[in-house]
């Protein structure tokens, strides 16, 4: 009975997840006494399960400073979309190659920083995404190099004053990328420590339970062989003529009339 409940008690601590604790000590029995109440177990209720990684952990940011950071990758944007307006690649001198790689860039650049603003606004709104900050971190990585491309263009074909204006605020956007990377790695941590962990006390706990098990169910016992035979009416085709009446047996068939035998005899004369 201790065995049984000692098992017991570890499959509740298994199931729960929650950090090793010494389970509750059982009430003390004296004599088994009939009619008395069965002897009960306390087991402690699970404690919940960190939800948050830590405060003080690398990368970390709160809320207020995440927000300002979308919010400054946003201005960004805008400083970006304003110097697209300032150039004017219509009134370049150069050849229709050269024009269609400048515009197939920009065309890229216009999509990049498209995505960029709807995933950075949904970042803003939940600071705690681990989806929505790689997704933002993502964009950012795409919009870089078309950046770049553009601000080359612009500075080789227009101005080179303005062209320095591109590279200065694809920097700026380079460093809040690098800002960005170490709180998505701070998000990713967390449930990745959690698994661990859960893991470790599952394999843990499956160990000890198998301990707590073993020689409990006695050793094998091996079972006869039995035969299940089937049992199944067969049927002939007879004839026709040879079917006997519903109701009518075997037997009582092939057995002669008496009393058409009797009444086809000759009575004998009464003597005198």
């Amino acid at each position: 009975m201790k065995q049984f409940r000692s098992s017991l008690l570890l499959i509740v601590v298994c199931v729960s997840s929650a950090p090793a604790q010494q389970p509750a000590k059982s009430r003390p029995t004296g004599a088994a006494q009939a009619g008395a109440a069965p002897e009960t177990v306390n087991i402690p209720s699970p404690q919940p399960a960190q939800a948050n990684p830590p405060v003080k952990a690398p990368g970390y940011m709160d809320r207020d400073q995440v927000e300002i950071l979308a919010q400054k990758i946003g201005a960004l944007e805008s400083r970006i979309q304003d110097l697209l307006k300032a150039a004017h690649p219509e009134k370049w001198t150069v050849s229709n190659i050269i024009r269609n790689s400048f515009n197939q860039t920009l065309e890229n650049l216009h999509k990049s920083l498209d995505g960029l603003e709807a995933w950075r606004s949904e970042f803003e709104k939940r600071p705690d995404s681990i989806y929505y900050g790689f997704q933002t971190y993502a964009a950012i990585n795409a919009a870089l190099p078309r950046l770049d491309g553009v601000g080359h263009a612009v500075s080789q074909y227009e101005n080179p004053s303005l062209g320095a204006q591109y590279s200065q605020v694809g920097d700026q956007l380079f460093d809040l990328q690098q800002t960005l990377q170490p709180y998505i790695a701070y998000l990713l941590r967390s449930p990745d420590q959690f698994l661990f962990v859960a893991q470790t006390n599952l394999a843990s706990c499956q160990k000890q339970l198998g301990s707590a098990l073993s020689g409990q169910g006695g050793p094998a016992k091996p079972m006869k062989n039995t035969f299940v035979g089937f049992h199944a009416r067969r049927s002939g085709a007879g004839q026709p003529g040879d079917r006997k009446p519903v109701g009518q047996s075997k037997d009582s068939a092939n057995k002669p009339n008496k009393k058409t035998e009797s009444s086809g005899q000759a009575q004998p004369l009464p003597s005198h």
